[in-house]
């Protein structure tokens, strides 16, 4: 069977269109979440490890929260994972749903949308029921995906799915972790980095920022997640990110890079802290840690980036802030 030019010219334009499309369809999904105060500055309130029914002080976490948000006129609240413990949601109609959310969170300020991503005790559970629709059905306020992208003009948040990334989970003879839609896992993570790369490339926002569950360097119990600086961290010193939130370790943390402008911030405080282990840190790069309860805020305008550190009583604890050259400035 032989071609002419124009049915060779035609086939190759069709498989380019279906390469396309399967592109396409691969790319990480996008929400658009844009500031809605005059001056264009977006306010957040970040919280990790913290659905245990309003114990170990969650309620306590909730309350200040509620009380922050309201001052700061909250635009939306991020989840760093370890949304349900010990072992995530059992179904959609799983009771811990409501007992460690819905009925915890209950302030105004924070009946705003939520962007969740995957702890690894939420993988110990059903983890298509805790990303299911069904759960927005319930409770409107509530999204969680395991990679995705939240585009608010000057800032674009990167939420990655981290779990799959550590080795130990799939050789865990302790606890089951359900892996439906990562494995073949090896494919998974490539196709999960090729995406955040190209996606971190293309922003042209003034800032970006990436979410995970789990530390990449961490003075805490979990310590640094090795997975993650041989895999991830590379493509975000190479995309210029400026700071990477994780939960995982049930403290509130801060800690700056010697070689990029990256900082790594940890707030894992949403309920069970005070572990008692804290490694020994380079205090060029400690900023700050705390072995206990409370929560993070980030305010973003066009020409600055800060961050707040709460404890369980609302009292800031540690402060940071940076600025950056843009033509907005004079």
């Amino acid at each position: 069977m032989s071609f002419n030019k124009k049915t060779y010219t035609t086939i190759l334009l069709v498989v380019y269109m279906v390469v396309a499309t399967l592109y396409v369809a691969a790319e990480l999904q996008r929400f658009h979440h844009f500031p809605t105060k005059p001056d264009r500055s977006l306010d957040i309130l970040v919280v990790g490890d913290w659905g245990r029914r309003g114990l170990y002080n969650q309620s306590n976490v909730a309350h200040q929260m509620g009380k922050i948000g309201e001052k700061l006129d909250v635009d939306f609240i991020v989840s760093a994972g370890d949304n349900f413990y010990e072992d995530g949601l059992i179904d959609e109609e799983d009771p811990l749903f409501d007992e460690s959310f819905t009925q915890v969170y209950t302030a105004k300020s924070l009946q705003k949308q939520w962007y969740s991503v995957l702890g690894n005790h939420d993988y110990r559970g059903n983890v298509l029921a805790q990303l299911s629709p069904a759960l927005k059905q319930k409770d409107s306020k509530w999204l969680c995906l395991r990679s995705f992208i939240v585009n608010s003009g000057i800032v674009e948040f990167f939420f990655i799915d981290t779990t799959p990334f550590e080795d130990k989970y799939f050789t865990d003879e302790d606890h089951d972790y359900d892996w439906r839609g990562v494995l073949p896992r090896e494919e998974y993570l490539s196709n999960l980095l090729k995406e955040v790369d190209m996606a971190l490339e293309k922003s042209n926002a003034t800032w970006k920022i990436v979410i995970g569950h789990h530390t990449i360097f961490s003075a805490g119990s979990h310590g640094n997640t090795q997975e993650l600086i041989d895999q991830l961290l590379p493509i975000l010193e190479a995309r210029e990110v400026d700071l990477y939130i994780n939960g995982h370790d049930h403290c509130l943390q801060h800690i700056s890079s010697q070689n990029s402008q990256l900082q790594f911030l940890t707030s894992g405080g949403g309920s069970k802290a005070w572990r008692g282990e804290v490694n020994q840190w380079n205090p060029k790069e400690m900023q700050f840690y705390y072995d206990g309860q409370g929560f993070m805020t980030l305010r973003v305008t066009e020409s600055d980036i800060s961050v707040a550190f709460y404890d369980v009583f609302g009292e800031i604890i540690h402060s940071w802030s940076n600025s950056k050259y843009t033509h907005m400035d004079s």
